[in-house]
């Protein structure tokens, strides 16, 4: 494997994990958080 290939593989890696990060923090949650009653989701 020469170093081209590794540069391009490391770029695409660092995309993906950047992608999905990117993806959970724009996920809607939702909180309720009544007496007695606690209920989170995604």
């Amino acid at each position: 494997m020469d170093t081209k290939s590794l540069i391009i593989g490391v770029l695409l890696v660092a995309v993906g994990v950047l992608s999905y990060l990117l993806y959970d923090a724009n996920q809607t949650k939702v909180k309720i958080d009544l007496p007695g009653v606690k209920i989170e989701g995604r």
